[in-house]
């Protein structure tokens, strides 16, 4: 399966508002492998960042200024997004601001595009209920290695999301089987062992082992008030 973790940095936190998308940063996995086959783009807003954004992502509103407008790199992104599944932290906040930059050109929603969306905030919240859950924290949680984020950066991010993604979901591994170049048809193979002719050894236990038991029964013969399962059995 193709899956496109990805991330994007904003001049902001409202998309209605007029907010807009400076930076984008994908990495793909292929059977849950890096395949190194990334996207990463800058673009101009033709607005400034709030102050408040600027301190998140240190993306300067002049370093923009020459970079590309989305409208520009709009049918790349959505060729290399094609029918792959997108892995992304806190979806709702990414896919509002991507679908609002496809309408302004002329484009349907995200989803149209892709095969499927998987909001890793929503699944650290079942897994990690009561704790904090943001990117940083699955990180030191799951330790992958993050000493190199002193401000966010989408390729960075996604890059982090995909060995988390990777360690939160580490326990389906032993539910994927690699079948190679098997054909779509191939029929399964069942081996008969034939167990007939196996003798089971049968060990009991010695005079030890059964006065330790005996003392295990009496001690709950005390505590139960006679009420003990195994004491009633023997005597039936």
């Amino acid at each position: 399966m193709r899956q496109i973790v990805l991330d994007t940095e904003t001049t902001g936190l409202s998309a209605e508002g007029g907010d807009r998308i400076i930076e984008l940063g994908c990495v793909e996995l292929y059977a849950r492998k890096l395949t190194g086959n990334n996207l990463h783009f800058y673009f101009n807003p033709e607005r400034d960042s709030h102050e408040d954004a600027l301190k998140v992502h240190g993306i300067s509103n002049e370093f923009l200024r020459d970079k590309p407008k989305f409208s520009e790199l709009s049918e790349d992104i959505l060729a290399y997004l094609g029918d792959a599944e997108l892995i992304i932290h806190n979806a709702a906040f990414d896919i509002g601001f991507l679908n609002k930059e496809l309408e302004r050109v002329g484009k349907k929603p995200i989803k149209a595009y892709v095969g499927n969306v998987i909001d890793t905030l929503a699944m650290a919240k079942e897994m990690f209920p009561g704790k904090r859950n943001s990117l940083d924290a699955l990180c030191d949680r799951l330790e992958v290695d993050n000493s190199g984020r002193t401000l966010h950066g989408a390729l960075l991010d996604a890059e982090l999301l995909a060995d988390v993604y990777i360690n939160m979901t580490r326990g389906q591994e032993a539910l994927l089987i690699d079948v190679g170049d098997a054909p779509g048809d191939a029929q399964t193979v069942v081996v008969s062992v034939d167990l007939s002719q196996i003798a089971l050894p049968i060990l009991s236990a010695n005079a030890q082992e059964m006065a330790a038991h005996e003392e295990v029964l009496t001690q709950l013969d005390k505590s139960s008030g006679g009420k003990t399962v195994w004491r009633q059995i023997q005597a039936a």
